[in-house]
């Protein structure tokens, strides 16, 4: 085994921020595409149950209306994008961003606990899972994948300047570490 983690710390897929870029590409295609389908009326019906018994969210048809509501969301999920996008050139940028999608899935896990119907009955309720409350799951990952996004880009941000211009990257002291510990 030991053997195993000294050739994966030193293979360039560790060493690179791979990970980090394929998680940033990740989220900003699923806001790119979520963002999206805010602009027809399928999705601004969808989103009927989530606004509606939303904490964070039940002020939004008040202000908006219905289809208001929709394309605010939209307009939001594409600006995530947009910054995060930015981000694999900037972290203040990627930072905004992040930002951005944390607060995105707070607000969407915080609707499971009051989402009607959310645990079959027949099977006992919780943790037995359905319909809308199923589907907003997904949300705790993404969360999870969102603060990680937050404190990559508050690592790149904070380094020296010196370090960001030589191009190195939070990613070689972890793999050097990682090789460390394999040899010994």
């Amino acid at each position: 085994m030991n053997s195993l983690i000294g050739i994966m710390a030193g293979s360039r897929l560790i060493k690179s921020d791979l990970d980090l870029h394929l998680v940033r590409g990740s989220m900003v295609l699923i806001f790119l595409l979520f963002g999206y389908q805010k602009w027809f009326e399928y999705e601004a019906q969808t989103l009927i149950p989530f606004i509606d018994n939303g904490p964070l969210t039940s002020w939004m048809y008040p202000v908006f209306g219905l289809y208001g509501a929709s394309y605010f969301l939209g307009v939001s999920e594409w600006l995530t994008a947009a910054l995060l996008v930015w981000g694999f050139w900037n972290a203040k940028a990627g930072i905004l961003g992040a930002v951005l999608s944390v607060g995105t899935f707070v607000t969407t896990v915080s609707i499971i606990p009051f989402m009607p119907d959310g645990w079959n009955a027949a099977a006992g309720g919780f943790p037995a899972m359905q319909g809308n409350v199923a589907f907003l799951m997904k949300d705790v990952v993404l969360l999870a994948v969102s603060v990680y996004l937050l404190k990559q880009d508050v690592v790149r941000a904070a380094r020296p300047e010196a370090e960001r211009r030589e191009g190195q990257d939070v990613s070689n002291g972890r793999a050097r570490a990682a090789g460390e510990l394999a040899a010994q």
